[in-house]
């Protein structure tokens, strides 16, 4: 299967076609896919399934796809990173919604149908991605804030809907309980060394500073400080993939004190240098 990779960490464009010419493939990125006009058959993971108008489909890096097209369709494409995820939208959202974000990326559930079935929000969601694809093609002042605010209403929107599924509220609610929602706000807000000072976690989640230390190292096996190191590596590991930053500027955004304390970290946990990793990789 041919695989399409992308370095660009968020693209917004459209295009129209009378006959698809994309051979089957998957991607190293996340793309959510709005049928503006037209109608045909999508092709997904080998199940065959119609589209029209209003159509939306997230695939997941895994998925393989293409479509037959029956009438001429324009697609608008929204591809985006897990990493972008994380350091534009996940931020700035409540910890139930945080939660929701992560379960609707993981949720293989829906994937063989639209996402949105309310058509009035499939007719907002439309009208937003028409907003999004003008304001990333044209850089004017704030367009970047405002098409991550954008992007934030149009995934909002997706999980209002799938979240109406009986089955993805259990999910959620089975999946925040305390440490579940412990763990999760140590990885959103890893890089954030306020937050992550012991008496502000416990602060957080109304524990005093000495009983969450042990309640989460019972609970894990791992401190805190393991948990956070952890989840950095995990986001250096993607950068040192799927971007074009330099090792130095890499330790530098993930709060190391610098390239040779990053270096040292990241061979002690992975047993091989950034450099190693990225040439493997």
């Amino acid at each position: 299967m041919k695989r399409i990779v992308n370095f660009n960490s968020f693209n917004v464009f459209s295009i129209e076609k009378e006959n698809w010419d994309v051979e089957y493939h998957n991607h190293n990125f996340y793309e959510l896919i709005i049928i503006e006009s037209g109608k045909g058959f999508h092709h997904l993971n080998s199940i065959t399934f119609p589209y029209k108008k209003g159509d939306v489909f997230l695939l997941r890096p895994s998925d393989g796809h293409e479509f037959s097209i029956k009438n001429k369709t324009k697609f608008i494409y929204i591809k985006f990173t897990e990493q972008y995820i994380w350091e534009n939208l996940l931020p700035n959202k409540k910890n139930e919604l945080k939660k929701a974000v992560q379960l609707l990326m993981e949720d293989h559930s829906f994937v063989y149908e639209s996402a949105i079935k309310s058509k009035t929000d499939r007719e907002h969601l439309l009208q937003l991605a028409r907003i999004l694809l003008y304001e990333f093609s044209h850089k004017n002042t704030y367009n970047k804030e405002i098409t991550t605010d954008l992007f934030s209403g149009i995934m909002t929107i997706l999980i209002r809907n799938t979240m109406q599924n009986a089955t993805a509220k259990n999910r959620l609610n089975q999946n925040l309980n305390r440490i579940e929602k412990i763990l999760y706000y140590i990885n959103v807000n890893a890089l954030d060394a306020d937050k992550m000072k012991i008496e502000n976690l416990a602060e957080e989640f109304m524990l005093s500073p000495n009983y969450i230390s042990i309640y989460i190292k019972k609970q894990t096996g791992f401190s805190i400080q393991q948990h956070i190191i952890q989840h950095k590596l995990k986001t250096a590991e993607k950068l040192l993939l799927q971007s074009h930053y330099n090792i130095s500027e890499i330790a530098d955004r993930l709060g190391f004190n610098d390239a040779s304390h990053f270096n040292k970290i990241f061979k002690t946990y992975k047993q091989m240098s950034p450099s190693q990793f990225k040439k493997k990789g």
